[in-house]
């Protein structure tokens, strides 16, 4: 399914949907416009759709592992709804000071780390210098740069506080998920 090794990686909160700050129940689900149309286009071509997303709220014990399942099930009947599917949702519940000992560590997950992506490449035959990166933070694009794929800073979620500082690494800063897919799918056609 990997479409000659391109994935596309997409952070969750403030790309895909909008940023709740600790989202820990699927009613805070909404999503961002536009980006389920954005993740359909990546479907119809074929290409891997991964969320990675650093979910630091398990590790304060705000959020169990099981109700971070459920809200990602949830999302992806809200996206299954615009005729959008999310391939594989990667996520790291590590945050080396938080409350829950056994997720209190300095794991090699945490973005801008690349364990997310050394995953789904393992998993899913990725090639990272032929894939993209998209999310709303500093952490996302240095996230790509770190493992050499072409990120993207949207301004939507806190992309727009971010943009001064992720300018010199983003490859593109955009308006949203869709401005960004449709950059994509010029680069490769």
């Amino acid at each position: 399914m990997s479409n000659n090794g391109v994935g596309i990686f997409l952070d969750r909160d403030g790309t895909i949907n909008k940023d709740v700050n600790y989202l820990t129940s699927a009613d805070q689900l909404s999503l961002i416009p536009r980006s389920a149309e954005a993740i359909n286009k990546f479907n119809s071509m074929n290409i891997p759709v991964f969320v990675v997303t650093n979910q630091s709220a398990i590790a304060h014990e705000l959020l169990t592992e099981n109700q971070l399942h459920k809200i990602h099930d949830s999302l992806q009947e809200m996206l299954k709804k615009e005729n959008a599917f999310i391939t594989h949702f990667y996520y790291c519940p590590h945050f080396l000071t938080g409350l829950e000992n056994n997720y209190s560590i300095d794991c090699n997950c945490r973005k801008p780390k690349s364990g997310m992506l050394e995953k789904a490449k393992l998993d899913y035959g990725i090639k990272f210098t032929s894939s993209f990166m998209v999310g709303d933070k500093l952490i996302d694009v240095q996230t790509g740069v770190n493992v050499g794929m072409k990120s993207f800073l949207v301004e939507t979620g806190y992309g727009l506080k971010h943009k001064s500082e992720a300018a010199p690494f983003a490859n593109y800063i955009v308006e949203d998920l869709f401005e960004a897919s449709t950059i994509i799918e010029k680069l490769l056609s």
